[in-house]
């Protein structure tokens, strides 16, 4: 995500990788939607920007900035 993006809470965004292991139900719900909607921003690791995101299935997670690009 650049500053050029315009990525707010409530925005559309889609899952573009995942840099981190995640469960194999996270893998398959991303293969077959990788959408989801933006709910709220913190603070990863002292420095970067999560993003927490509601996915198809209701559930929640969260992914690095360079993970998700506008949808």
């Amino acid at each position: 995500m650049s500053q050029g993006d315009s990525i707010t809470v409530g925005s559309k965004i889609r899952i573009t990788r995942v840099r981190d292991r995640i469960p194999q139900t996270m893998v398959d719900l991303l293969k077959g939607d990788a959408s989801g909607t933006v709910k709220e921003f913190r603070t990863v690791d002292g420095k970067g920007i999560g993003v927490v995101v509601e996915l198809s299935d209701g559930s929640t997670s969260w992914f690095f900035e360079d993970e998700i690009a506008a949808a």
